[in-house]
C-alpha cells in the first residue's frame, strides 16, 4: 500500500472524490450541480450589472452587495469546474501545485466574505442606531479602505499556507474526501509533523472568522437594543425586516464553516458524509442563495432589476432610502413630521 502511494505521489498528484457510492449516477447528479453553477453566475452578475449602472444604488449597503457578489462568483469560479469535472468526466486527478493553488483561493474568498458579512452588519448597525451620521461614517473612500484593508488581511494570512504545504511529504492516502481541495484535509495527507499547520489554521479560523462573528453578533444585540426603544411596533418590525437578508447571509455561511472546522479538527475519520455535504453546502448554496434573498428581500433592488429588464414596467422608486430617513425622523423628529411624512411616502409610491 505505501509502494502504491508512493508511485501515486512520485505523479505529483491528488485524487478528488465525488459522492462515494453513487458513481454509476455521477452524470445524474451532475445536472444539478450545473444549474447550481449557473445560476450563481447568472444571478451574482445580476447583481453586479444592476448596482453598477444604477446611480441610484451606488449607497453603502449594495457596495456591500456587490462585494458579496464577487466574493461569491470567486468561490463559484474556483471551485465549480473540478466539481463538474469530476461528476461529467470521472476527471479526479489535481495536481500538487493546481491543488495549492485552488485552496489558497478558496480559503483567501472564504476569509474575506466573512469580513464581508461583517461590513454588512456595520452598515445595519449605523444606518439604524445612528442614522443622523450613516452617510458621514460610510463614506466611498472610507468603505473602499476597508474593502481594502480585510482584502489584505484575508491574502496575507492564507499565503504561507501553500509554501507549506509544498515543503511536506506526502506518502498516505493521496485520496481526498471533497470535490476540491481544502487545506484542513490536505496536510493530514503529510507524514512530516503538521503540528504548526494545526494551529496555525486554527489560530487565524479563530481571530478572523470566530472574531468577525462574534462582532456580527455584537452588532445585533445593539441593533434589538435600539428597536426595543422604539415605541411603534410598525417601525420596529420594518428596522428589523431590513435585516433579514444579512441574518440569511450570516447563517448560510456560517454554519456549515463552523460545522466543517469542527468535524475536520475532531470528528470521527472513519465517516466522511458529513464533511462532504458540509463541504458542498458552504461552498455552493451561498452562492446560490445570497442573490435571490437579496433580490427577494431588496424592494429598492428588485425593482430595478424588473425595470432594466421589463421596461413597461412602473417607474422606478425615488432613489432617496425612505426607511433610512424616515428612521432619523422617528429618533430625532416630532409626530406631525413623522404624519407628514408617510403620507408622501405613501403618495409617491402610488
Amino acid at each position: 500500500m505505501s509502494a502504491v502511494n508512493d508511485t501515486n505521489f512520485n505523479s505529483a498528484v491528488f485524487l478528488l472524490s465525488g459522492i462515494p457510492g453513487q458513481e454509476d449516477v455521477h452524470l445524474w447528479i451532475s445536472v444539478p450541480f450545473c444549474l447550481m453553477y449557473v445560476i450563481s453566475i447568472v444571478g451574482n452578475s445580476i447583481i453586479l450589472f444592476v448596482i453598477k449602472i444604477d446611480p441610484s444604488l451606488h449607497e453603502p449597503r449594495y457596495i456591500f452587495l456587490s462585494m458579496l457578489a464577487v466574493t461569491d462568483l470567486g468561490l463559484s469560479i474556483v471551485t465549480m469546474p473540478t466539481i463538474l469535472g469530476i461528476f461529467l468526466f470521472n476527471s479526479r486527478e489535481i495536481s500538487l501545485s493546481a491543488c495549492f493553488a485552488q485552496l489558497f483561493f478558496i480559503h483567501s474568498l472564504a476569509k474575506f466574505e466573512s469580513s464581508v458579512l461583517l461590513l454588512m452588519a456595520f452598515d445595519r448597525f449605523i444606518a439604524i442606531c445612528n442614522p443622523l451620521r450613516y452617510a458621514s461614517i460610510l463614506t466611498p473612500q472610507r468603505i473602499a479602505k476597508m474593502g481594502l484593508v480585510f482584502v489584505l488581511r484575508a491574502v496575507v494570512i492564507i499565503f504561507p499556507l501553500p509554501f507549506v504545504l509544498k515543503r511536506f511529504r506526502y506518502c498516505r492516502d493521496n485520496v481526498l474526501s471533497h470535490s476540491y481541495c481544502l487545506h484542513q484535509e490536505v496536510m493530514k495527507m503529510a507524514c512530516s509533523d503538521i503540528t504548526v499547520n494545526t494551529i496555525y489554521g486554527l489560530s487565524t479560523a479563530v481571530l478572523t472568522v470566530g472574531l468577525d462573528l462574534l462582532l456580527i453578533f455584537l452588532s445585533y444585540v445593539m441593533i434589538l437594543k435600539t428597536m426595543l426603544n422604539i415605541a411603534s411596533q410598525v417601525e420596529c418590525l420594518r428596522a428589523l425586516n431590513t435585516c433579514i437578508s444579512h441574518i440569511c447571509a450570516v447563517l448560510l455561511f456560517y454554519i456549515p464553516v463552523i460545522g466543517l472546522a469542527v468535524t475536520h479538527r475532531f470528528g470521527n475519520s472513519s465517516s466522511h458524509s458529513l464533511p462532504m455535504v458540509l463541504g458542498y453546502f458552504n461552498l455552493l448554496v451561498p452562492p446560490l442563495i445570497n442573490p435571490i434573498v437579496y433580490g427577494v428581500k431588496s424592494k429598492h433592488l428588485r425593482e430595478r432589476i424588473i425595470r432594466i429588464f421589463h421596461s413597461s414596467d412602473h417607474p422606478s422608486s425615488p432613489s432617496l432610502n425612505l426607511f433610512q430617513f424616515e428612521f432619523i425622523l422617528l429618533k430625532h423628529g416630532t409626530p406631525e413630521l413623522h404624519t407628514i411624512f408617510q403620507v408622501g411616502s405613501h403618495q409617491r409610491l402610488i
